[in-house]
């Protein structure tokens, strides 16, 4: 009489569809998540004592202490501003752009971005001061 000898299997743990559920919530998570607008960037912002709630839908258009200039975030050439907010506007329903700047920005630069931003299409363009949250 012959014996059978069982093999001996090590137990396996299939773990693919754990990590599947685990980057559908990364995922899930990466989408929901909302980031402070200008989180990057160091800047002192002006203060106001007519200040008001701005949108926060609007356009952001950043002026750091250097005086280099971002869109959302993105960093922007002078001469590339303008068609840089246009196309930024083209799509939103929304033409408002907010102007971020640091209090030692001179008056010149803001007035330059302003500018800027109304000859791209913008209806309203406002500066945010420290009293504006979001």
């Amino acid at each position: 009489m012959r014996r059978h000898h069982a093999e001996h299997q090590d137990p396996h743990i299939d773990v693919v569809p754990l990590i599947d559920c685990i980057l559908v919530l990364l995922i899930f998570f990466m989408v929901t998540t909302t980031f402070a607008k200008d989180a990057e960037l160091q800047i002192e912002r002006p203060g106001a004592q007519s200040a008001t709630p701005a949108s926060s839908k609007a356009l952001r258009v950043f002026i750091d202490r250097s005086l280099d200039v971002y869109v959302d975030d993105a960093p922007v050439r002078a001469w590339m501003l303008q068609s840089r907010v246009r196309d930024a506007l083209s799509g939103a329903g929304d033409k408002t752009v907010l102007v971020v700047a640091d209090r030692r920005v001179p008056a010149e630069k803001l007035i330059e971005v302003v500018d800027q931003c109304r000859l791209a299409g913008a209806k309203d363009v406002g500066v945010v001061t420290d009293a504006e949250e979001g």
